[in-house]
C-alpha cells in the first residue's frame, strides 16, 4: 500500500509580509499573509516501498498560501479584496 504524501513532510504555519495594493482605494500597504510550510523529512518513512522511495527523491520542500482575501488597512476603505500578484506556491 502506498504512503500518503503527508508522511514525507513536516507541516508548520508561518506568516510572511507582502506589499499589496487595494483595488478600491488604491493604497499600498504591507500585509501579513499566512503560509503552510511543508519541509521534506530527512529519511524515507518506515513502510515505504520502491515506488514511495522514488517519489521521495523527487519531492522538494515548499510553501502554500492559505489566505485568499485580506482586508484593506485604510480606515476609510476597510473592504475585503482578493490577493493577486502573489504566487500561491513557493519552493524553498
Amino acid at each position: 500500500m502506498a504512503l500518503d504524501e503527508r508522511a514525507f513532510f513536516q507541516e508548520s504555519r508561518t506568516t510572511k509580509p507582502a506589499t499589496l495594493n487595494c483595488p478600491y482605494c488604491r493604497t499600498a500597504d504591507t500585509y501579513e499573509l499566512n503560509w503552510l510550510v511543508r519541509k521534506k523529512v530527512a529519511q524515507v518513512p518506515r513502510g515505504a516501498d520502491e515506488r514511495d522511495r522514488a517519489k521521495f527523491t523527487k519531492f522538494l520542500s515548499y510553501m502554500v498560501l492559505l489566505d485568499d482575501k485580506t482586508m484593506c488597512k485604510n480606515m476609510r476603505c476597510r473592504k475585503r479584496f482578493d490577493i493577486s500578484g502573489v504566487k500561491t506556491t513557493a519552493f524553498i
